[in-house]
């Protein structure tokens, strides 16, 4: 795990606490708007034990259309300069998979990169991403959330993934980037038992050499299989979070940070 300058542990599970500057999104949509409200949640994240402080202005849930590139470039380096001013000591990573966005954040005082398209969207990103040298979340989807619900056919889900992350890693190498994590992409672009296949096999996706990033917290894989809603699905999330980490997750990428730190604590036992 990379420490950011000594700011994180290299032998702990880091959690990632979401932080949505976006109306829409399928969550905690509208919720952090405004400056106010924007740093309230940046601390909350702080104070509970997180140790990233993910940034999205545009939603990817199922079915999100996109927004203006400049309204995201707008909400994403405001929300930066807002926290790194109040909280010079955080790590921001920034949830985009548009090049200009990524090295505008960067440019603010971002200190890494999380693609949801693992630089299939944008042609620009992985060279941008070897341009800025931050640390890259390299993440699995079938298409754009508009329509990835409608592309969850494989022929082997496991060798497909396996294979388009071998290709966008020999891609990232070119450009010498190396701080790399991988992302299966829970719920983007699979099907609710496709989900808990690969959460069997996380295995396979630590045997590419870096940290595992799951990102499961309140989705659809968990509220649908347990005949809820997102608001009534952390219990969901807290089980299968300890699975995550039990497995060898090396992030945990939740809106609930408190709980995950807890998950964490009682997992680093066992």
């Amino acid at each position: 795990m990379y420490n950011f300058n000594g700011k994180l542990s290299e032998n702990s599970p880091v959690i990632m606490g979401i932080l949505n500057v976006t109306e829409d999104s399928f969550y905690d949509g509208g919720c952090y708007m405004t400056e106010k409200e924007i740093l309230r949640r940046a601390e909350q994240i702080i104070a509970e034990g997180g140790d990233i402080i993910d940034i999205g202005a545009m939603s990817t849930r199922p079915n999100a259309l996109e927004i203006p590139e400049n309204e995201e470039i707008s909400r994403i380096v405001s929300a930066v300069k807002l926290i790194r001013g109040q909280f010079p000591e955080s790590v921001l990573s920034i949830d985009t998979y548009r090049a200009s966005v990524a090295e505008t954040a960067v440019k603010a005082g971002a200190d890494m990169i999380n693609d949801i398209s693992g630089g299939t969207f944008d042609p620009d990103m992985i060279p941008t991403i070897g341009q800025l040298q931050v640390p890259y979340c390299l993440m699995h989807t079938s298409a754009k959330p508009s329509e990835m619900q409608q592309h969850t056919e494989y022929k082997d889900i496991l060798a497909d993934m396996l294979q388009f992350f071998g290709r966008q890693l020999e891609k990232l190498h070119e450009q010498f980037v190396h701080d790399i994590i991988i992302d299966p992409g829970f719920g983007f672009g699979k099907t609710l038992e496709q989900n808990y296949f690969l959460m069997k096999n996380l295995h396979v996706f630590q045997e590419l050499g870096y940290p595992v990033l799951v990102g499961i917290s309140r989705k659809s894989m968990i509220y649908k299989l347990l005949d809820t809603t997102p608001d009534h699905a952390l219990n969901g999330t807290t089980a299968l979070n300890t699975v995550a980490l039990m497995k060898g997750a090396g992030i945990l990428r939740v809106h609930d940070v408190r709980e995950a730190v807890e998950v964490r604590k009682i997992v680093a036992l066992l």
